[in-house]
């Protein structure tokens, strides 16, 4: 079973009138800076010259210096710049990390794959949110929390699973649960996640079925609300009680499918290609060819974004949501670019 932490759990002590600076002030980056500061921890946030964040930051009250300025008095230093962009904020905090200070990360991507090397006399924790920053800033309002994955890389002190813990608790997550894990089983199930079911295979699951009814002569709008609309009823009712529920909820032709059809798509073929992008992601395959990508300018991602927008599931899906006026405009500019901020100037996911 796995190692549960709550608020009862954690040592009150272990950050108080500590300083946190936290580099990055994007999707979590802007959370952990205000449920910190609400929680009554002095916060100061870092960003790159130049940031577009810097506006939004100091818009809400925080004091904000350039990255390295912002580690120099800093007790724990939290990089919440995205994956691709932390070498380079390391780079200007680690001069500033001495012994008895912490680095914190909300993803071991970096740390684990050697992209960030820390020095030995620090302590090296992470902190892993289970929800997007702006649900997670939203939660903490309502006086609760959202989970999270605790891990511990480097512990010098003797105490890094004590600080990483009334950090946790800082951001609210200690409220709902931190779960205790390690940096290799954080990183390589949550891209294996990422890149099998929640985008990866649920994109092309989506345009696959999408595609097949268009070219068998149904209407693209009777396919889209078939296989794109209706994925959102049934994965509430997953999100809300189990398969069990879903399938309670949903007729008994459709359970029925579940069963009878769901493996023949989801077939041996498919299972072993899994286990292919696990040994990928596990050996750093995976993370060689991303960094090497982004770091080439993301000709592949740029161009596959603007193919994928014009995408005649993306077309009928637009006109759709025009008839449901309740959902929320959230299109997307056409051929975005490649979310490049300033070096320490963004968020992880």
């Amino acid at each position: 079973m796995a190692t549960i932490y709550y608020d009862k759990d954690v040592d009150p002590k272990a950050l108080r009138g500590k300083t946190i600076a936290v580099i990055g002030y994007g999707s979590q980056g802007h959370a952990h800076a205000q449920n910190l500061r609400d929680s009554g921890y002095d916060v100061v946030v870092g960003l790159a010259a130049g940031s577009r964040s810097r506006a939004k930051a100091e818009r809400d009250g925080f004091t904000v210096r350039e990255t390295a300025d912002a580690a120099r008095d800093a007790d724990l230093v939290a990089l919440l710049v995205p994956d691709q962009h932390h070498r380079e904020a390391h780079a200007a905090v680690a001069p500033h990390m001495t012994k008895g200070r912490t680095l914190l990360v909300a993803h071991a991507f970096s740390v684990h794959f050697g992209e960030v090397k820390p020095s030995a006399e620090i302590d090296v924790v992470m902190i892993a949110p289970k929800a997007p920053g702006h649900r997670m800033r939203e939660v903490f309002k309502e006086g609760k929390g959202v989970p999270a994955l605790l891990a511990v890389h480097q512990n010098p002190s003797g105490t890094a699973e004590h600080t990483a813990l009334a950090y946790a608790q800082g951001v609210g997550a200690t409220r709902a649960g931190v779960i205790k894990t390690t940096f290799a089983e954080e990183v390589e199930t949550d891209w294996f996640g990422e890149q099998v079911i929640l985008c990866g295979g649920i994109s092309e699951l989506m345009k696959a079925s999408f595609q097949t009814l268009v070219d068998a002569g149904y209407q693209p709008e009777v396919a889209y609300f078939e296989c794109v609309n209706e994925m959102k009823l049934i994965v509430d009712l997953i999100y809300e009680g189990g398969l069990s529920y879903m399938r309670y909820s949903v007729s008994d032709t459709a359970e029925y499918g579940d069963y009878t059809v769901g493996p023949r798509i989801i077939d041996s073929r498919v299972r072993e290609e899994m286990k292919r992008v696990l040994r990928d992601i596990k050996d750093g395959t995976h993370a060689k060819k991303w960094i090497a990508e982004y770091r080439n300018g993301a000709p592949n991602l740029l161009a596959r974004r603007a193919q994928e927008q014009q995408h005649l599931i993306e077309q009928v899906g637009r006109r759709l949501r025009e008839m449901m006026p309740w959902l929320p405009k959230r299109e997307v500019p056409q051929a975005t670019p490649a979310k490049r901020e300033p070096v320490a100037a963004g968020a992880a996911k």
